[in-house]
């Protein structure tokens, strides 16, 4: 899979350990729109998907995390790869420990039905929904969010510049 970009923080030392978590990221359109996650809480949007199981190849989890985050059911003939952006940064859970997460994108397909989500405790407490936005809404959105968590701070401008990619490339007018 090519990649997009790399987003490295470098605001770790070179002698930490490493800690990879990759993830699968759905890019799902209907019609002139996207389907993304909101939080309103945060107010921000993302692609659904997140990390991938160790027992897990990449779109089994991409089918995973569609379903669990959007209740979206993915018809698995039609993903097609995207690409990848590779984030690096200092861990916001261990001492000494570099975060590294290798995001794959994918476009595909969902059926017309909804089976509910099944969100984890934080996506609850961030009162994740699914959302059919405008690409320039997302863009808008995404460009004003701001947090003093810089883990957080860094997932959504990841976010924001694969739309503006997006946009380039599939939403020219």
């Amino acid at each position: 899979m090519r990649r997009l970009f790399t987003i490295d923080i470098k605001d770790y030392d070179d002698d930490f350990k490493v800690f990879r978590r990759p993830s699968a990221r759905a890019i799902i359109r209907r019609e002139d729109k996207l389907r993304m996650i909101y939080s309103p809480v945060e107010e921000y949007y993302k692609f659904p998907g997140g990390g991938i199981h160790d027992d897990e190849d990449r779109i089994d989890a991409l089918i995973r995390e569609v379903r669990e985050e959007a209740g979206l059911v993915v018809v698995p003939e039609t993903v097609r790869e995207y690409g990848s952006v590779l984030r690096r940064q200092n861990s916001d859970r261990d001492k000494n420990t570099i975060f590294e997460q290798e995001n794959y994108y994918y476009f595909c397909d969902v059926r017309d039905v909804n089976i509910g989500q099944d969100l984890d405790s934080y996506e609850e407490k961030l009162r994740f929904s699914l959302r059919d936005v405008d690409i320039d809404e997302a863009i808008r959105v995404n460009d004003e969010y701001t947090s003093d968590n810089a883990f957080d701070y860094h997932m959504i401008k990841r976010e924001l510049r694969v739309l503006r990619m997006l946009k380039e490339e599939f939403f020219r007018i």
